[in-house]
């Protein structure tokens, strides 16, 4: 499985201050804790994932990231600065755009972007011209926003949230209600931002989304962070697939079957890509180790089975969160 992510920014990051600093974050409503612990970094020039089904907690948090609501306990940081303790301090270097970018309708795009400039002091014209370039809507900046397409809007709102040059941009479900042509161009978008030194943080349900569009990525489920991770390195924690397309199916899925440390996989029992099944149909779903490969091949083809076929599938992050959260739901 291609998984593409960036690596040139990776060692800056690294050794980089840290953008966000998010620990032991704790939101209580009543008697009832709904986010428990939350504690993460997100570091500079890295696009951060943060995973979670609905109704998980990603949006309470990021609430409490842009001081929309307060947290019961813990601290959150950006480029050193307190969100609690001085809220206009730390979000002078926060762009954010929390579930659906609100715009007035009636509007164009470029008295929509002069209206939030005056809420901030030095935007000239000359910045607004300068994100509407970046987000690529020049063409169509000066017509009604009631004319603009969802992908159009989200374009939009993440222009407004650039105004103020943050070095941290905060975005919430933002492929929701895309097409997948809409999806794939605000993927390539963030990747331009990414790759110019922003740091961006993504708040999703969508498994594929995050896996191929993050660096790291934090999974969270009923309020609290389960994992935290390299996009690689969790999906390495979950099972590799192996694919054996036979001539003999049936004599070949019981000699597999008859091998101590080879576990075949039902259909029911796997989550690997359709891609995957359907360049291989018919094919036995294994998993083993890797070495055990040739001399499976060589037995297979000693018994007169002809293997047409060997494939690895690498595992998804479906995997990993299901195991990590014991099945519950997400897409």
């Amino acid at each position: 499985m291609a998984i593409g992510k960036r690596n040139d920014n990776r060692a800056a990051a690294d050794d980089g201050e840290i953008v966000l600093s998010v620990q032991g974050l704790k939101k209580n409503i009543g008697r009832k804790e709904i986010i428990r612990n939350v504690t993460f970094d997100v570091r500079p020039g890295e696009i951060f994932g943060f995973l979670g089904p609905n109704g998980s907690g990603k949006t309470t948090t990021i609430r409490m990231l842009v001081d929309l609501i307060k947290p019961t306990a813990g601290r959150i940081l950006v480029c050193g600065d307190d969100v609690n303790r001085d809220p206009e301090l730390a979000l002078r270097h926060v762009g954010c755009i929390v579930e659906n970018p609100e715009m007035y309708s009636y509007m164009t795009g470029w008295e929509n972007l002069e209206h939030f400039a005056r809420m901030q002091a030095g935007i000239t014209p000359e910045r607004i011209a300068e994100v509407v370039e970046i987000v690529g809507m020049d063409k169509r900046i000066h017509d009604k926003v009631k004319t603009y397409s969802l992908g159009m809007r989200q374009r939009l709102g993440i222009a407004q949230a650039l105004l103020g040059r943050p070095k941290l941009l905060i975005l919430d479900e933002p492929t929701n209600g895309l097409d997948p042509l809409g999806i794939k161009e605000l993927r390539e978008f963030i990747r331009r931002l990414a790759d110019g030194g922003m740091s961006l943080f993504i708040s999703s349900h969508l498994l594929s989304e995050i896996q191929l569009m993050c660096d790291r990525v934090a999974i969270i489920a009923r309020g609290e962070v389960i994992a935290v991770g390299d996009v690689d390195e969790l999906v390495s924690q979950a099972d590799t697939y192996t694919l054996w397309l036979l001539d003999r199916p049936e004599e070949g899925r019981a000699m597999l079957e008859a091998v101590p440390d080879i576990r075949l996989v039902d259909e029911s029992g796997h989550r690997i890509d359709e891609v995957h099944i359907a360049a291989l149909p018919g094919a036995i779903v294994t998993v083993m180790d890797e070495e055990r490969i040739p001399a499976m091949v060589a037995g297979l083809v000693e018994a007169g089975i002809g293997v047409k076929a060997v494939q690895r599938v690498a595992p998804s992050l479906e995997e990993l969160f299901l195991g990590l959260t014991e099945g519950e739901g997400i897409r």
